[in-house]
């Protein structure tokens, strides 16, 4: 995939994911609908998906590839807590965004969606990431489809934007290398913070972890982009912050559902962990502003 160009989109683009929260949720008991296959659309079967397909044969199998490599990469990270399904997964792909919108069951602003059982997407050859946005909810498809779980917002969507917003090059995706040009990773340079904590949390740059587990912040609606990097943040501290220190005790937390009682028994007390968290956090955005002024990127 090619690397040398920044994506600059409407803040309405990225509020794709919210739309995933209220079918994720969804107990994985109940019968789905059967899902929406387009008319004229060609099959490509891989060893774990159902790929329907309107688009071109390569960038089918490029989406193909890509969400192959996202369930090798789920299947080892989560190896000790999820099992490996024998049951296909199905993946809706669109030739484009005019075809997505016109067939789309979600929000009117949505790029990709999953509502069970399956992913719908399109494929956005015109941007130097094309499959982020299937690679985000085709994660919140393994979390409930093959995990099982049905997790709080934070935590579904931070295990989505932490693998969709992951590195994929060359047919592999790896974990943790964060992508500057996937949702949410290209608005880190854009937060502000001032390295003071309270400080930020006054002036609403951060959401007070308590808040963040519980749910109980401002509006999503006006901050869809702040908890995002907050979601995303999340995970990725959890799982490399302290040299790995709460990794596996963050899948274990995750296979229990992620209460926040279990978040402080399993991982630590919230005020201590979110000052940890937030020199995690701090650390990326000063990376990603490092790398932007390298690459002379204005925002």
């Amino acid at each position: 995939m090619k690397r040398n160009a920044w994506i600059a989109t409407a803040i309405v683009a990225a509020l794709v994911a919210a739309g995933a929260v209220a079918w994720t949720s969804q107990d994985r008991r109940d019968t789905p609908p059967a899902p929406r296959i387009p008319e004229g659309a060609t099959l490509l079967r891989t060893a774990h998906y159902r790929v329907h397909s309107t688009a071109a044969a390569q960038q089918t199998r490029e989406v193909a590839e890509a969400v192959e490599s996202l369930y090798a990469a789920y299947g080892a990270l989560f190896a000790g807590q999820v099992a490996p399904s024998h049951a296909p997964l199905t993946l809706v792909l669109y030739a484009g965004k005019d075809e997505f919108a016109r067939n789309n069951r979600s929000r009117p602003w949505a790029e990709a969606y999953y509502r069970r059982p399956a992913c719908y997407a399109y494929y956005a050859g015109q941007n130097a990431n094309p499959y982020h946005w299937m690679l985000h909810e085709a994660t919140h498809q393994l979390n409930t489809e093959v995990a099982g779980w049905r997790l709080p917002a934070w935590a579904n969507e931070g295990v989505a934007s932490y693998l969709g917003a992951s590195w994929l090059e060359d047919g592999v995706l790896t974990p943790g290398r964060s992508d500057p040009d996937a949702y949410p990773i290209w608005w880190l340079s854009r937060m502000g913070l001032t390295g003071d904590l309270r400080a930020d949390i006054a002036a609403g740059r951060i959401i007070p972890l308590r808040q963040l587990l519980d749910g109980g912040g401002p509006g999503i609606d006006r901050h869809v982009n702040l908890y995002y990097l907050h979601y995303w943040s999340l995970s990725h501290f959890l799982f490399h912050g302290q040299d790995g220190t709460y990794a596996d005790a963050y899948r274990r937390l995750l296979a229990r559902g992620a209460s926040t009682a279990d978040f402080e028994r399993t991982i630590g007390p919230v005020g201590a962990v979110e000052v940890q968290w937030y020199a995690h956090l701090l650390a990326a955005m000063r990376t990603m502003q490092a790398h932007e002024a390298e690459q002379g990127v204005l925002r």
